[in-house]
């Protein structure tokens, strides 16, 4: 059974026009059909989620874009080069990103056709990437194998102190999910508040490591927490 973490990517996907979220290739499928695809993501049995996960994927040639996330650009050049873990890594701009930067990547997703949209944008630049095909609740991460952890636009709460042990010491994670002041954004009140972080919730959450970034902010459209701490 999956625990439904990535509701923003659906809500972003939901809302047109949903400005700083994603800005998929091709044409944008309708709002209704989206909707219903997000109500069917209920975590009833793994195959049928992951069957659902790829039905979305499919409904668009690259659903989230191959624009890496802006906190991970912003802030690539302060994260020690090595090895680095993309959680929930979608069809891999992140993934992609860190790997031309010299990385050595391991990219996690639920869906198969996510994957392989992955493992194709890191052909076409050149990169190699490794890739996990899981449900995350089953996932352990390694303990102090890596030097970056990236967790963008998904939430699994149960997979925070497996963070923190996976990094090494000096290790950096960078984080971004959606808050529950997304509740108060157009397209917001579909969404399931237990897959939204609380107000300060992040930052407590890494309060032992050293915060080197932390933000939390609603524009109206988007409503969001971002961190990058250092594991001391």
């Amino acid at each position: 059974m999956r625990v439904m973490g990535s509701i923003f990517l659906l809500f972003c996907v939901t809302v047109s026009g949903c400005r700083g979220c994603f800005e998929p290739q091709g044409n944008r499928v309708s709002s209704k059909k989206n909707l219903s695809v997000f109500q069917a993501l209920t975590g009833e049995d793994e195959e049928s989620d992951r069957n659902r996960w790829d039905e979305l994927y499919n409904q668009s040639p690259a659903m989230t874009g191959h624009d890496p996330a802006p906190i991970l650009v912003q802030f690539i050049d302060i994260i020690p080069v090595g090895r680095a873990l993309d959680i929930a890594m979608g069809e891999g701009r992140n993934a992609v990103f860190l790997a031309k930067k010299g990385f050595l990547v391991e990219g996690v997703d639920f869906s198969e056709v996510a994957i392989l949209r992955a493992q194709k944008w890191a052909r076409e630049n050149r990169v190699h990437i490794e890739t996990t095909g899981i449900d995350l609740n089953k996932y352990a991460i390694r303990s102090g194998a890596f030097d970056v952890i990236v967790n963008i636009d998904y939430l699994q709460r149960s997979l925070i102190p497996q963070i923190k042990k996976g990094l090494k010491t000096g290790g950096v994670v960078v984080f971004e999910n959606a808050t529950t002041e997304q509740l108060k954004n157009p397209g917001g009140q579909g969404l399931v508040p237990e897959f939204l972080l609380k107000p300060g919730e992040l930052k407590e959450a890494f309060r032992d490591f050293q915060i080197l970034f932390y933000d939390e902010t609603n524009n109206g459209i988007e409503a969001k927490a971002k961190l990058v701490a250092v594991k001391p």
